[in-house]
């Protein structure tokens, strides 16, 4: 059953992980350029503010967090507020910001990047290893389903604006991608946008559906094998985490929520858990 986790009525909630150190969900709202935190029995979520937007989080040690911001990438200290700058991200176009990422099994991190009015194609995918942001996918309107093949065999993304979930091979070695992507899953006749993914242990991919109110499950062949609610029209993305890691959580958004709605439901834009769902596997560091 569909819980309320944190009541923080996001702009545009994204990007949650399971910190397996501190246990605790950490999870950004951009719009409203903050990070949250909260742990199982917390009365409130922790916030940190930023002065731009943040956009997709990664974990680095105890206290250290990596962060995507509209114009670069950077580690930042829970405890102390402390920043380290990592590499610049399309700081020279101030028409685009980051969206969707997660950190990939050898210590990487991707991240897509978008248009500010989502702009047809002003976006890109990127990876960030050891020191090297180098640009993958050109050409995207609305980045999005960043997650990895719990084997480490592949990656999957999906350009948003195009509903075609792309499946990338990956090298055993160091995670670069190998070959050309091929499709995986064609949503392009849905009426709704596939947003956020995470996989489970055993190789199910779950996909919020922003504008749907959902989480879809899907199977090795891309076949949907089951769908939960969320009590919020834009689902955007879920993670799992838990001390068991059974437990999915999945941020949504306030932002384009038609007013009637806002009014109907306040419960748009908060971040939710579903007990018992499936075992997750553990967010791996990012190795800045």
């Amino acid at each position: 059953m569909t819980e309320v986790f944190d009541a923080t009525a996001c702009l545009l909630g994204e990007s949650p992980i399971w910190h397996p150190t501190r246990q605790q969900l950490l999870w950004v709202d951009i719009d409203g350029k903050q990070l949250l935190g909260r742990k199982e029995g917390d009365a409130a979520a922790t916030v940190w503010h930023f002065e731009e937007n943040v956009s997709a989080a990664g974990w680095v040690d105890d206290t250290r967090m990596f962060l995507a911001s509209d114009r670069a990438l950077f580690t930042f200290d829970l405890e102390t507020g402390a920043r380290e700058h990592l590499a610049a991200l399309e700081a020279d176009t101030p028409q685009t910001r980051a969206n969707d990422g997660r950190a990939d099994p050898w210590g990487g991190f991707w991240i897509g990047t978008m248009g500010r009015a989502c702009e047809p194609g002003a976006g890109a995918f990127y990876r960030y290893y050891k020191g090297e942001l180098r640009k993958l996918v050109p050409g995207i309107t609305i980045p999005n389903g960043l997650a990895f093949d719990p084997d480490g065999v592949f990656a999957i993304y999906v350009d948003t604006a195009v509903k075609v979930i792309q499946k990338q091979r990956l090298s055993e070695t160091d995670g670069w991608p190998i070959g050309a992507p091929e499709p995986f899953i064609d949503l392009s006749g849905v009426g709704w946008g596939p947003d956020g993914a995470v996989f489970d242990r055993d190789g199910l991919m779950w996909h919020a559906q922003w504008g749907n109110a959902s989480v879809g499950a899907y199977d090795r062949a891309g076949a949907l094998v089951r769908t939960l609610p969320v009590d919020a029209l834009h689902a955007s993305c879920p993670a799992f985490g838990g001390p068991d890691m059974r437990t999915l959580f999945c941020t949504s958004a306030r932002a384009d929520v038609p007013a009637e709605e806002l009014d109907r439901n306040p419960s748009n834009g908060m971040t939710f858990r579903i007990p018992d769902v499936a075992t997750g596997v553990a967010e791996p560091k990012v190795l800045p």
